[in-house]
Parts: C-alpha cells; sequence; structure tokens
C-alpha cells in the first residue's frame, strides 16, 4: 500500500470520519492527495468535514451517513466497498467506551459496543478484503487501543473488544499480505480528541504527560502502514507500556489497575 500523492485515483474509506482521530486520518490523506469517502452518524458534520476538505486540498470528498451499530448502517458501506471506484484504504475508526462498569452495564448498551467495536470491524474489514485481494493492492486499519493488551480498566468490556481487533487484525494479516494486502491495528493510548468531553467523562486528573495528539497518532500510524506494520503503538511510553502489559505477570497487574476507573476510552474515539 503505498500514498503516493501523484497517484490518480486512490481512495479511502474512513468510519468515525468527523472527529479526533477519524477526522485526523481524513485530514493528513487530503493532504496527501488521497481522495475519500467519510462515514459518521451525523450528516450535517458530515457535509462539514467534506465540504472544508474539498476546500482546502481540491479531493473528491463522498460522504456516507450511518450508523454502524445497526445493520443497516454496515449494509450501506458494504455496499460502497463492493461496488462503485474502488477503496485502496479502509480506516476502521468508529468506536465506543460506555461510562458505566459492567455490573451496572445493560444488556442492550454492551451489545451495541460490541456490535460497533467487533460486528461492524468485521463487517467492513471482510467487505473491504474482497476487492482488495482480486486486485493484488490494499490495505486495512483498524483502530484499537492500548487497552486491549491487558486488564487496565477493572470493570469495562472495552478492553475485551479492542483486545479482539488487535488479535483479529494480526491474523487477518497474515492471511492476506501474500496477496499484497496489508492489515494493521492501530493501538494508540490516551489521546486528546473531544471523546471525554462529549461524553461527559472528567478526565481533569489524568496528567497532562500521558496524553497524545490525534494528529501524531494518525502520522505514526501511516508511517508504521508504509513499513508494513502488523501492529502500530504510536509513541515510546505507550510502547513500553505494552511492553509491560504483554511480559508482567497478570497479579501485579490485577493490582496495580484495580483501583482505575472503568469507564475510560484510551484512545478517546
Amino acid at each position: 500500500m503505498t500514498a503516493d500523492r501523484t497517484a490518480p485515483g486512490r481512495r479511502a474509506l474512513i468510519t468515525g470520519a468527523t472527529a479526533g482521530i477519524g477526522e485526523s486520518f481524513a485530514r493528513q490523506l487530503s493532504a496527501e492527495g488521497w481522495d475519500l469517502i467519510l462515514v459518521a452518524r451525523d450528516a450535517t458534520r458530515l457535509d462539514a468535514t467534506a465540504a472544508e476538505l474539498t476546500g482546502r486540498y481540491g479531493n473528491r470528498v463522498e460522504v456516507i451517513p450511518a450508523d454502524l451499530s445497526t445493520d443497516d448502517g454496515c449494509g450501506r458501506v458494504e455496499r460502497r466497498l463492493a461496488t462503485g471506484d474502488p477503496v485502496h484504504l479502509l480506516v476502521n475508526n468508529a468506536g465506543l467506551s460506555l461510562s458505566r462498569p459492567f455490573l451496572r452495564s445493560t444488556v442492550a448498551d454492551e451489545t451495541q459496543l460490541l456490535r460497533l467495536n467487533v460486528h461492524a470491524v468485521l463487517r467492513l474489514t471482510l467487505a473491504a478484503l474482497g476487492p482488495m485481494t482480486e486486485r493484488g493492492d490494499g490495505a486495512v486499519i483498524n483502530v484499537s487501543s492500548v487497552a486491549g493488551f491487558g486488564p487496565v480498566m477493572p470493570g469495562s468490556t472495552y478492553p475485551a473488544s479492542k483486545a479482539w481487533v488487535t488479535s483479529f487484525s494480526e491474523s487477518i494479516g497474515q492471511s492476506t499480505r501474500a496477496s499484497g494486502v496489508h492489515v494493521m491495528a492501530l493501538c494508540p493510548g490516551y489521546t486528546r480528541t473531544g471523546y471525554h468531553e462529549r461524553t461527559g467523562i472528567d478526565m481533569s486528573a489524568m496528567p497532562r504527560w500521558i496524553w497524545l495528539r490525534a494528529d501524531d497518532v494518525v502520522a505514526e500510524a501511516l508511517r508504521d502502514l508504509r513499513k508494513g506494520k502488523t501492529v502500530s503503538v504510536p509513541d515510546w511510553k505507550y510502547k513500553l507500556a505494552v511492553a509491560s502489559l504483554r511480559h508482567v505477570p497478570r497479579r501485579l497487574l490485577r493490582g496495580a489497575f484495580r483501583d482505575r476507573p472503568g469507564q475510560l476510552d484510551p484512545a478517546g474515539e
């Protein structure tokens, strides 16, 4: 997968594209000359984002209003991936975290989380990979989280959903690499995206040094994609954190994180 700004007709489809990491992907790929297909629930914000990008960079931008936690929303995006001008890069960025621990949650809310964080990623990845492997060209970035590497958010099902995304991406990537198609999991840590403010989650107690900028996360992700990495963990401090989560005994992790709140979304999707 290349991002040559002189290559005509390169096209990326980005979910959750009107804020945070998704919006940063849209801006940075636009600046590199990519045409875009933007997916989000809010049609008004989609249109505004598309107009801004077209006006600034002159590239083509399509919009698909869709709620990917529903069958209808997923179906709408699947059809676009399978038909029309080819999509060379899929960024599965849309995601959900709940502001309550599992014991105070509901089946409906947990099901919605799984449908967006897991089910939609599965469906859209499968829809994209068929045409990509037939052409022998393309890439998928599935936005996961460092939270998926260990039980760092007691009472939250968000890390479990992101553990699936990372494992899924690594596994599928092994099967598509021979076809010239690259699948990568992007695993950011705490990222300033406006998500926590929009959902009313108080993050004031978190130290400033822990936060990443969405633009930095995306820039490193695109560099790692071009290097052929299967898992991208932006920033050295989170690389160290992931190494610890992978190798430190589970009983020590449980002790370290037992008092941490279970409603946080590190990636701020």
